[in-house]
Formats: C-alpha cells, structure tokens, sequence
C-alpha cells in the first residue's frame, strides 16, 4: 500500500531547508566566518573582475583562470539585476534563490503520485553539508537548470534537450543529462538550442571559446582522485610541489603528466562503458533518464583531473532527482554522496591547509572522501545496468536434440 507523505513532515521539510539556509546566509555574509581559506574571494574578488571585463564586451581573453563556457558570461553577470546591493551580496541572495527554485521543484515533485519526499530531503540535507561554498559559487545555479531538465524530461523531452544544452554551455557537465535519453526528440532540441546559443555567444563578444584551451593545459588538481598518487609520493621523497595553477591548486613536478593522462584514459573508458550500457539497454522506466544522469556524472566527476567541493553540489542535485522516484535503486549511492559532501567541507574549507600541505590528516580525508565517490559511482553503475540490461541467457537445446544425444547407439 503506497503512503504519502503527511503536511506536517513537509513542513519539518520546509522548516529545516530555512534554518539551514539562514545559516549558510550568515555564513557567505561574513557574520559568522569559517576556519580555513575565505570561500567567498571567488566571488568578491574573480567573480568580480569577470564581472567588470564581461560588461565590457568581451570575454577575460587574458584571464586564464576563465575555464567556462561562454553561457557562464549570464552567471556572472546576473547580480546586474539586484543593482541595489553590492556584487558579492547579490550573487549570494541569487544563489540561495537557485537553491529555493530546487526545493520547490523537488517538493512538486516530491507530491504527486508514485513519486517520494526522499528527493527533497536529500537536497535539504545535504547542501548545507557543503558549507558556505555552496552559495559562493554559480554551479548551484547550473545544479537548479539540470534539475528542472530531468524533471521535465519524463514528459517533455524537448525541455529536457533544451535545457540539457543550455546547461551545457553554463558549465559543460549537463551534457550527460542526455545519457539516458533514447528518443530523437530531446537530442534534436538540445542541438537547435546549443547551435543557436554557440553562434549568439560567437557574435556577441570576442573570446567565447578561448576557456577550451585554458582547460586543455590543466593539471592535476590537489583534491582529484589521482593526486591522491602525489600525496603519499611526497612522504617518499617525490620532489614536486602545489602551486597555484589555472586558478586552483596543483601539483607540478615528475610524473605529474602521467598522472593526469591516466585521468583522462579513466574518463576515455567511463564514456566507452556509457555508450555500451546504452547500445544493451532494452528496460526504460520513468526513473532511468535520472538514474543515468547521475551515474555518467558520478564517473566523470571521479575520473576527473580536478575535484573541487562545488562538483558535490551537481551530484546532491541528481541523487535527488533519482530519489523523487519511489522504484529508483540509487538510494544506496546517493547515501554515499552525502556522506561524501560532509567528508568534503571537513577537506575544505576546514582542512585545506593538510590537504596541501600532504600531512596524514589531509591525505586521510581525501582517501574517505573520494574513496565514497569511487564507490558510489561502482555502487550507481552496476544498480544501472541491473536494472536496464537484460541478462545474456544461455541458447536453449530443443527436446528432440536432448533425447537424440541420450539415445544409445547401438553397435
């Protein structure tokens, strides 16, 4: 028998979302300030620099930590439409705006019938768990497009390709929205939309694709899962070091190269075991679309060169559009996921000093933490194709041939 949940559990929903919000409000805002590196310089200090350069007409052509999409340029820009609070103070209450938008897709969601509260409650949960990077930060505005995608894509594919490709071009990861997307239709709008948004940005100002070569030239980033190499090599005497690099921080020495070939072979073999997992597909359900979006972006978020605690938000973000569908088998992996994200901000930014510095602690957190993602995403992946793939069966022998094989020969 299906229950539903009571209006007193949603308002301990509601309830908590606004507590924990408050507090991430207060914590962006500098009322409260966290131990460890001030999250909130991207905003006050590189955010707005793009922001100055952006209202000029072009692109930060010179900027290399600009590593974005040209659909980003909108993020940036959108504390314009607050113009009587400061640059940093508007992107936060735009962010926590991104954040509601979520939830009450969520909790519409969450209410009709067949689906589950457990969606809403993941976001509720485990944003917060982040900490004040959550609202410093424009991926929970990319995380609020890729919801409303999947959410709609179970009955308008082609908001789902839409905004699939919107999302792409603000951040290039909701592309994999459209992993389990098997009709034409979402695919054929997503290429309408990013064709006409890709010539708009071309036009529109100089440098749109200039971020594709930034990106290109890229290490490994002190938080990824290969680092994880350079963390113990440096208790044995490897003579690399961290540096500031591309706008995050980095290892650079021997091997380092090595290293992050081996990233991009992992992500090589994550898209080849995607495109087999749909060429033997033959099972779709309504949940499918979510249950493959998290999953191709849990493996490509692990395999990544860089794993910056932003990156959780996506993954909180799918792991809850999975858990709005009651048939879905994603809860254990979405488990893993927030657990994940409060092993993160114990990382950063409390911790960041012995994540760099390479002492036992820092390496510690980054073995739990990514060691959850790489679980989670073999935990999501082998649940997909479980649940997607029919088993190869055996060729059955007819009667006939069984009792001629039996049948003794006579001499």
């Amino acid at each position: 028998m299906e229950t539903r949940p009571s209006g007193r559990s949603w308002a301990w929903l509601l309830v908590t979302w606004a507590v924990t919000r408050a507090v991430l409000l207060l914590l962006v805002f500098r009322v409260y300030v966290v131990p460890g590196p001030d999250v909130t310089s991207d905003v006050s200090v590189i955010y707005r620099q793009w922001y100055d350069v952006l209202r000029q007409g072009t692109f930060p052509l010179d900027d290399e930590t600009w590593q974005y999409p040209p659909v980003a340029a909108l993020a940036i820009l959108s504390p314009a439409v607050l113009p009587f609070l400061s640059y940093p103070h508007a992107f936060y209450v735009l962010a926590f705006l991104a954040d509601a938008a979520v939830l009450a897709l969520l909790v519409y969601t969450g209410r009709r019938p067949g689906r589950s509260a457990r969606g809403a409650w993941v976001w509720t949960a485990g944003v917060p768990l982040l900490g004040p990077t959550v609202y410093a930060r424009y991926d929970v505005m990319v995380t609020a497009v890729a919801v409303a995608a999947l959410l709609a894509g179970v009955g308008r594919p082609r908001v789902l390709g839409a905004l699939a490709a919107a999302g792409a071009l603000l951040k290039v990861w909701p592309a994999l929205l459209l992993a389990g997307a098997f009709r034409r239709r979402p695919w054929a709008s997503a290429v309408v939309v990013a064709a006409g948004l890709t010539a708009l940005s071309a036009v529109s100002m100089p440098g749109a694709f200039a971020f594709l070569s930034f990106q290109q030239e890229r290490g490994t980033e002190v938080e990824s899962l290969g680092a994880l190499v350079f963390h113990v090599a440096r208790h044995f005497g490897w003579q690399g070091q961290t540096l500031l690099n591309y706008g995050s921080i980095e290892f650079l020495g021997p091997y380092v190269g090595v290293v992050s070939t081996a990233a991009l072979a992992l992500t090589g073999g994550a898209f080849g075991w995607l495109l087999l997992w749909r060429l033997r597909a033959t099972r779709t359900t309504p949940h499918t679309l979510a249950d493959a979006a998290f999953t191709a972006v849990l493996l490509f978020t692990v395999t990544s060169r860089v794993i910056s605690p932003q990156y959780l938000v996506w993954l909180i973000g799918l792991a809850a559009v999975c858990l709005c569908f009651r048939a879905t088998r994603m809860a254990p992996p979405a488990v893993m996921v927030v657990v994940a994200s409060l092993v993160t901000v114990l990382e950063f930014p409390l911790g960041f000093i012995h994540v760099v510095t390479s002492d036992w602690y820092g390496i510690a957190l980054l073995a739990v933490r990514n060691g959850l993602l790489v679980a989670a995403s073999l935990s999501a992946a082998r649940r997909l194709w479980a649940s997607t793939v029919a088993p190869l069966t055996p060729p059955t022998i007819p009667p006939q041939a069984t009792r001629a094989k039996n049948t003794p020969v006579s001499s």
